[in-house]
């Protein structure tokens, strides 16, 4: 069974958003054995030409490839095109995340949940839970 991660780059995040993407940049992965090696298997590669990547969420993957997760998810939030920035040449799962879309989904999940809707403060685990179950779903 594998595990399905996001992960974070400040440095990835401050190059988003001088390129003109936005700074709210996230790495989807699936891994084998364990997020954290995967994480620092990116770190030792320079994924995408970064070394500080940091594990934000894990999860089951429940039997879910990789590239089958990044297809899901790539149907609700936009990937980063890989061909398009040198900096990421040929990079798969790197998603630019619009928080609009997170604070809707909350709003959603609490009005299902017949709680009182408040306002909606999205940080990096919020944004990690979005991205992970609609990448499961």
């Amino acid at each position: 069974m594998g595990v399905i991660y996001v992960a974070r780059s400040s440095s990835a995040s401050k190059w988003g958003a001088s390129v003109g993407l936005t700074k709210h940049i996230y790495k989807l992965g699936v891994a084998e054995d364990s997020a954290e090696a995967a994480v620092k298997a990116l770190n030792e590669s320079k994924h995408a030409g970064e070394s500080d990547w940091k594990l934000i969420v894990k999860e089951d993957a429940g039997g879910v490839t990789e590239e089958a997760a990044i297809e899901r998810l790539a149907k609700k939030e936009r990937m980063v095109d890989p061909n398009l920035y040198p900096k990421i040449k040929g990079v798969r799962g790197i998603f630019k995340v619009k928080t609009v879309n997170v604070e809707n989904s909350m709003f959603v999940q609490q009005a299902m949940a017949n709680m009182q809707t408040t306002d909606i403060k999205i940080k990096h685990p919020e944004i990690a839970v979005y991205l992970i179950h609609n990448a499961l779903k």
